[in-house]
């Protein structure tokens, strides 16, 4: 999993405003280790933060029951109140609760790995990712990933799914991440926005194939993407259409829900974008 650092041309380098980014940028961090749990020096290692700075902040995101230490490992997990506050958040931001029902539904059916994938500004992140029955598997993406744009099916679904300018000019923003990737990437998305679905012949491990298909406001902008991943001899052209079938069956369920989540909270989606009339 990719940490997530602290984003200093956010906000002014002194003073409160720079305690209140480094101690949301250790929160993430927490958040993103997972039922392991993250140590001090993980932690500090992540945002970019000397260890006492780091313990200190922790202190208070402890005491204000935002994360909770390990008394016998010593790691630091999220806390009660950071739980109770996602609860108050989950309606109108949980794209998750909407789409696990079909996650479980892809991976039941194709015996394959599906994904939950949304866009975090130029980077993606894997929400959710359910194991299929099928014995071989592959281990790409794991859930709470962080990926540059476009890297990984369910990130190059979303990409193809942005207006093509607003496309291009992210692809050229994350250029020195892609290396290589980004002509390759260019040519995926653009035959993505022609076939309706993206696929990933194995540009990113070798051997591991995705498809993955987009789900969309009721703007047309994309929300997230669900996906498919599985090894090259399951993903033979046959196959793929069945597969983008199946996906686009599940999109367009979850883009419902989502346009009614839309309804109640009138003029923003619930990334707290404005929805065009």
């Amino acid at each position: 999993m990719e940490p997530l650092p602290i984003r200093s041309a956010d906000a002014p380098q002194s003073g409160g405003a720079q305690a209140v980014q480094r101690a949301l940028a250790l929160l993430s961090n927490v958040g993103r280790g997972g039922s392991a749990g993250l140590g001090l020096g993980d932690l500090a290692e992540a945002v970019g933060l000397a260890r006492p700075t780091a313990r200190r902040l922790l202190l208070a995101l402890c005491q204000a029951r935002m994360v909770e230490q390990d008394p016998a490992t010593r790691r630091y997990h999220l806390g009660p109140e950071a739980y109770l506050l996602c609860s108050f958040a989950s309606d109108r931001h949980g794209i998750l609760i909407h789409a696990e029902d079909s996650l479980h539904r892809l991976a039941d059916e194709t015996g394959d790995t599906a994904f939950l994938t949304v866009r975090q500004d130029d980077h993606s992140i894997c929400l959710l990712r359910v194991e299929g029955a099928f014995p071989i598997r592959t281990h790409a993406l794991k859930t709470g990933d962080r990926k540059p744009m476009g890297v990984g099916v369910g990130a190059l679904a979303i990409l193809a799914a942005l207006p093509e300018p607003e496309a291009e000019a992210l692809l050229a923003r994350i250029a020195p991440l892609l290396g290589d990737l980004k002509a390759p990437l260019e040519g995926d998305a653009a035959m993505a926005r022609r076939q309706g679905h993206a696929l990933n012949p194995g540009r990113i491990v070798p051997g591991s194939w995705g498809i993955g298909v987009a789900i969309r406001w009721p703007d047309g902008r994309p929300a997230g993407a669900l996906s498919l991943a599985a090894i090259e001899d399951r993903m033979r052209p046959e196959r793929q259409r069945e597969l983008a079938v199946l996906l686009h069956r599940e999109a367009d369920l979850v883009a419902a829900r989502l346009a009614g989540l839309s309804r109640r909270n009138p003029g923003r989606n619930p990334e707290g974008q404005r929805i065009s009339p």
